[in-house]
């Protein structure tokens, strides 16, 4: 599965783990992304993976 948004674009982070002894080992974080059943433009309803973010700021309208 590919972690990016479909409507933002958002995918993964690269970072370090620190642990308390201060050493550093490389992590991923993921976007939140939900599978959706949307909306489009032209009236047709496609499922699309979709962030939390775009879902909550009203980017893409859910069908019911």
């Amino acid at each position: 599965m590919a972690f990016r948004c479909d409507i933002c674009g958002k995918g993964p982070m690269s970072g370090n783990n620190v642990s308390h002894s201060n050493r550093k080992t490389r992590r991923v974080w993921r976007p939140n992304l939900k599978s959706v059943r949307v909306i489009q433009d032209n009236g047709a309803v496609k499922k699309m993976k979709v962030c939390t973010q775009c879902l909550k700021s009203g980017r893409v309208r859910k069908a019911v």
